[in-house]
């Protein structure tokens, strides 16, 4: 039985988005609503997973090691209070510096995590607060939700599930 899932964006969905690139650890602060979503998403039976466009790394804005910092920081985090994001994939690129086929609106990393999980992309939804978020899980057949950076996402759950 094909499983189902939740993309999450992760700036602006997951932590606060502060309008440029998240450069150190100490400037990545997760949003307070989070926590009940994605427990609530996870208790539904759905996977967790972020999706996620990180070209500062191409720009030399900040490190992969800076990035997976971050991560590991988001696991614990969650770990802490029952939740597990299931896999995050991420576009270290960037237009101006190179030409990829994983950044977003291109769906390639969800269609990774679809093959790699054995997901439904239709019990599945995206959730982000850009256009190209919604856009890339729309390719492969996911349902979109567009919200606005930082916000909460909580009321959408029931919609969901």
């Amino acid at each position: 039985m094909k499983k189902k899932a939740v993309f999450l964006d992760r700036d602006g969905v997951l932590n606060k988005e502060v309008g440029d690139y998240i450069k150190k650890l100490e400037d990545f602060e997760l949003l307070p609503h989070i926590f009940e979503g994605l427990k609530l998403l996870q208790d539904a039976g759905y996977l967790l997973i972020v999706i996620t466009n990180q070209g500062g790394i191409a720009k030399a804005e900040y490190t992969r090691d800076t990035m997976r910092s971050m991560h590991s920081f988001m696991h614990m985090e969650l770990s802490a209070k029952g939740i597990q994001i299931d896999a995050v994939y991420y576009c270290p690129h960037h237009p101006i510096k190179s030409h990829c086929l994983c950044r977003k609106p291109g769906s390639m990393m969800v269609e990774k995590a679809i093959g790699k999980f054995d997901i439904d992309p239709l019990q599945s939804y995206f959730i982000g607060d850009k256009q190209r978020d919604i856009d890339c899980g729309n390719a492969v057949g996911v349902k979109g939700f567009l919200i606005e950076p930082n916000e909460n996402w909580v009321p959408l759950i029931q919609t969901i599930i």
